[in-house]
């Protein structure tokens, strides 16, 4: 009875148009390392922050999430997804923030809505505000790990490649042995079908030892690591109110005043001496008369 609930509250009953995206450089943006899309992703939420959590979920990045244009395909009010938003915020499904991207000639911060399907803690979101994100499955469990497929995307590139090259055929032994030379091509950007033609292209004939020509040329035709980017700069923004801080300072993604903690009044400084305030002003007066009586008379 749950799922069906969830259902018919993700799809809503009567046909709406198709969701509209934001203006170019808004809307949805899709953090970085989350895991696979499964059925039971925000099974942790109430049912109405789970409805409208997969809803988000499955909109492309750029999507208008604001919560006028969700209240014409959901059926929420504005009043109920402006809370179930700041509810998902919580729950570390979603923040907003600015971003400036380094490189560029403009001085403007880009607000940004960054949504997961994987809940995050503060600590989380406040790397990824420095550009330091830790990867999804460092915080799994060692049961979690070994459920994880062990043949990665490089092993899986090797042992295909008797499909392309027959002369190329390799042992598994032998693609676990050069997955980890294949995992630096991906590192350094280079994508499956750059690996697979360095790999290929200009074979001799015949091949004699696959594994030791794959070696070499994994090895000679390695591509020059990229030149290092520089990490946008971004700050978050409190669910409730909206002024941005650092996040640390958001716990839970809402300021400490709206968490209602009292911030100590400053101490006010001192008072300037009247004697200090006369002596700078007869200082200020004696150097203007002295520049005029140095300027040449015309």
């Amino acid at each position: 009875m749950a799922e069906a609930n969830f259902s018919a509250a993700v799809l809503p009953a009567h046909a709406t148009p198709p969701h509209p995206m934001a203006n170019p450089g808004y809307g949805k943006r899709d953090a970085p390392d989350q895991r696979p899309r499964t059925n039971h992703d925000f099974a942790h939420l109430p049912p109405r922050e789970a409805a409208v959590a997969a809803y988000i979920d499955r909109l492309p990045g750029g999507a208008d999430i604001s919560v006028k244009t969700l209240a014409k395909h959901l059926p929420y009010g504005q009043c109920a997804l402006r809370t179930t938003l700041n509810n998902l915020h919580q729950a570390g499904h979603l923040r907003r923030g600015r971003e400036h991207l380094t490189g560029t000639s403009s001085q403007l911060w880009i607000t940004r809505t960054w949504f997961t399907r994987t809940a995050r803690g503060d600590d989380w979101w406040a790397a990824f505000t420095r550009g330091d994100v830790p990867t999804e499955y460092e915080a799994q469990s060692p049961a979690e790990q070994r459920s994880r497929p062990t043949r990665s995307r490089a092993f899986i590139l090797l042992a295909a490649l008797g499909r392309t090259a027959p002369a190329l055929s390799l042992s598994q032994a032998d693609c676990a042995a050069l997955a980890p030379l294949v995992a630096e091509w991906f590192e350094r950007g280079a994508n499956e079908e750059s690996v697979r033609h360095a790999l290929t292209a200009g074979l001799p004939t015949p091949v004699h030892h696959p594994a030791a020509l794959i070696r070499g040329r994994l090895t000679s035709k390695l591509p020059p690591e990229p030149a290092a980017v520089r990490p946008p700069l971004r700050m978050l923004e409190c669910a409730k109110c909206g002024v941005p801080g650092r996040a640390e300072a958001l716990a839970g993604g809402v300021c400490g005043e709206c968490r209602g903690e009292t911030v100590p009044p400053r101490a006010p400084s001192a008072p300037v001496a009247a004697s200090a305030v006369h002596a700078y002003a007869a200082t200020t007066r004696a150097a203007l008369i002295d520049r005029r009586r140095e300027r040449p008379r015309v």
